[in-house]
């Protein structure tokens, strides 16, 4: 789908043959890794790039419906805005602090198996179809409701991943702060649609329980300690 696209953009036409503006959509390495070009595709959400239009259109005159994500603003075309997505990590500090300003040595000593379980995590790469397929998850094209609606299942499985490592957990309090808050974990309504629609099958759902339990202990320590 998105070489169709990328060659109806080099060469604009409307239905008549009359000269037109290209049509206007995000893409990056072609070869789902980026995640900048989902759209929803006759009526599912998915990433263009590895769309094969003879799964979709196998005959002549079939029709393909594509359709820019509707829990983001739109900006043009097929092309929306996912600053709400990115803000969402930054909320739960989706990185490993790091000082860079002396040498660290080896990094701590992990599992085979406990690698294998945060790699499936961090193959995240932001794309959005999870939150465009949650019933939980609505369009807020205002700032100032990001922090008070529900989070998303990208930030909770982002959460978890950093949480499970070892120098990532150095921010685990602050993490489950914001999952314990207005917006977070416990908003999850269980409807399994983000698994489902994930195109790198990560166990969104695993990772939301897992999370639940970690907020519900932390909100229990945190009751008894009165802070």
């Amino acid at each position: 789908v998105i070489s169709c696209l990328q060659w109806i953009a080099a060469n604009p036409q409307t239905r008549v043959g009359a000269a037109t503006t290209p049509v206007t959509f995000d893409a990056g390495c072609l070869e789902e890794v980026c995640g900048a070009c989902t759209m929803v595709i006759n009526g599912r959400v998915r990433q263009s790039c590895s769309c094969l239009v003879d799964q979709y259109a196998p005959n002549d005159g079939d029709e393909i419906t594509l359709e820019p994500m509707s829990k983001f603003p739109v900006v043009r075309d097929l092309m929306v805005n996912r600053d709400r997505l990115f803000h969402q990590l930054r909320r739960v500090q989706a990185w490993v602090p790091i000082d860079g300003t002396y040498h660290l040595g080896a990094g701590p000593l992990d599992t085979p198996e406990h690698q294998q379980m945060r790699y499936k995590l961090s193959e995240c790469m932001s794309c959005g179809c999870c939150l465009e397929a949650c019933p939980q998850f609505n369009l807020e094209s205002e700032p100032e409701a990001w922090d008070t609606a529900f989070i998303g299942a990208h930030a909770i499985s982002q959460a978890r991943l950093f949480n499970e490592h070892q120098t990532g957990a150095v921010a685990k309090s602050d993490r489950l702060d914001v999952l314990s808050g207005p917006g977070g974990v416990v908003d999850c309504g269980n409807a399994q649609n983000c698994v489902k629609a994930c195109p790198k099958e990560i166990p969104l759902t695993e990772s939301i329980a897992a999370m639940g339990r970690a907020v519900t202990i932390h909100s229990i320590k945190r009751f008894f300690s009165g802070r």
